[in-house]
């Protein structure tokens, strides 16, 4: 009997470990850098699992962790596909083959004092 409880207590850990969540976090702008809809930047928020998208097109969405693998991919609700992203979130690609990467903004430029 004492060993079933270990085993039971063993497998119930491994069960709910860190893999229930995601490993980055994804907010931040993006730009759309392979089969865009649009011109726009887009802007990813996220709070806890739950993440809100807005795409280069314009267009607002909920997206949470992949079931199957909530540790490297989302679901997005309103495409009804999911996308993989890497592990330093940097870049986001769809199920549709849409590539979003992290923007950064270029440097404001020099100024000269003469």
């Amino acid at each position: 009997m004492k060993r079933l409880s270990l085993i039971v207590c063993g497998v119930a850990a491994l069960l709910t470990g860190s893999a229930s969540a995601q490993s980055v976090s994804l907010t931040g702008t993006y730009k759309c850098i392979q089969m865009c809809r649009g011109d726009m930047l887009a802007y990813v928020t996220q709070n806890g699992p739950e993440l809100n998208l807005v795409t280069e097109a314009g267009i607002p969405s909920r997206a949470w962790p992949d079931w199957f693998s909530p540790a490297n991919r989302i679901w997005i609700d309103a495409f009804n596909m999911s996308a993989v992203y890497t592990p330093d979130g940097m870049t986001i690609q769809f199920d549709n083959g849409t590539l979003w990467e992290r923007y950064v903004p270029p440097p404001p430029p020099v100024r000269r004092v003469r």
